[in-house]
């Protein structure tokens, strides 16, 4: 919705006037001319200067907020959406390992990057798409999301990676572990490829998910493709895990631990750390477009 001047809308429709004021009073004064002051007072609507050249009338738009989104719905979103992630990054290193190689290092980096692509561009809308403990965590520790929602949005993710990998594990019981990520490295190496790759994808996440001049309908595209460069990175090191529930529920399902207090530490300390860095370098916000307090950013734009 275009503002009165002129500025760039807000991610999330403004909220109405006051209510209970008169709906239609204030259009004409005792000169015959229409007056436009209380349309001017209800934020929802964007009037130009009445006029009177050709009898023509300016353009009068008007926005109303969505209707709420219930927290059951947006746990559903967030648990298929988690089961559907959790699944495409777990089962390609495991037809890897059982085609001896054949999808490359690449190919499970496209994997992962595609699934991630494809629940943000399917669910962003309704639960905002975290997918990732680490992901919840730093926005609700930058107030882009509430805190009382988070232990449910965990829960969910947790519960989906546990579904995910056993699901898995009864159809590749032999070989479920090549599934689990691991060090193939230093415990200190693996924590510091861990922790600057869930940076790299916390700065691109927050960048797209709550600056109202980033492409925000270009969210699922920018983190898939970081989710994929990252995996080149780290595949080999680490599994390029970025996530705690991406390694914990293969864990589980396969009795593999080792090295997992990596994998539960690093990624939401680079993802603290991601978030608070671009909050730190963006844009300051002029007109007050940008309101982190009580509202739920993410992939919702």
């Amino acid at each position: 919705m275009e503002g009165e001047d002129g500025a760039s809308a807000p991610s999330t429709p403004v909220t109405p006037g006051t209510p209970g004021a008169p709906l239609f009073g204030g259009f004409r004064n005792g000169n015959g001319r229409r007056s436009s002051s209380l349309l001017r007072s209800c934020k929802c609507f964007s009037v130009e200067a009445w006029s009177l050249e050709e009898g023509a009338l300016p353009p009068v738009s008007c926005a109303l907020p969505p209707p709420p989104i219930s927290l059951l719905r947006k746990v559903g979103a967030e648990f298929i959406g988690t089961l559907i992630l959790i699944f495409a990054g777990t089962a390609t290193p495991i037809v890897n390992e059982k085609s001896e190689g054949a999808e490359t290092l690449l190919g499970m980096a496209a994997s992962s990057g595609l699934a991630v692509m494809i629940v943000i561009l399917s669910t962003g809308h309704i639960s905002g798409a975290h997918l990732n403990p680490s992901v919840t965590i730093a926005f609700a520790a930058l107030r882009h999301f509430p805190w009382k929602h988070v232990p449910v949005y965990i829960g969910a993710q947790v519960i989906a990676s546990i579904c995910a990998s056993f699901i898995l594990k009864a159809i590749f019981e032999p070989i479920m572990g090549g599934g689990v990520t691991v060090p193939r490295v230093e415990y200190a190496q693996a924590f510091a490829l861990e922790f600057i790759i869930t940076f790299n994808l916390m700065f691109v996440v927050t960048a797209v998910a709550t600056d109202t001049r980033a492409v925000g309908e270009l969210a699922g595209i920018a983190v898939g493709a970081t989710v994929m460069l990252n995996i080149l990175i780290a595949g080999e090191s680490t599994g390029g895990s970025m996530n705690p529930v991406r390694t914990l529920g293969p864990a589980i399902a396969a009795n593999n631990y080792r090295g997992i207090w990596v994998y539960l530490t690093a990624p939401i300390l680079g993802a603290l750390a991601g978030a608070g860095v671009y909050s730190a370098v963006k844009l300051p916000d002029d007109d007050r477009h940008d309101k982190p307090l009580g509202g739920e950013h993410s992939f919702r734009r």
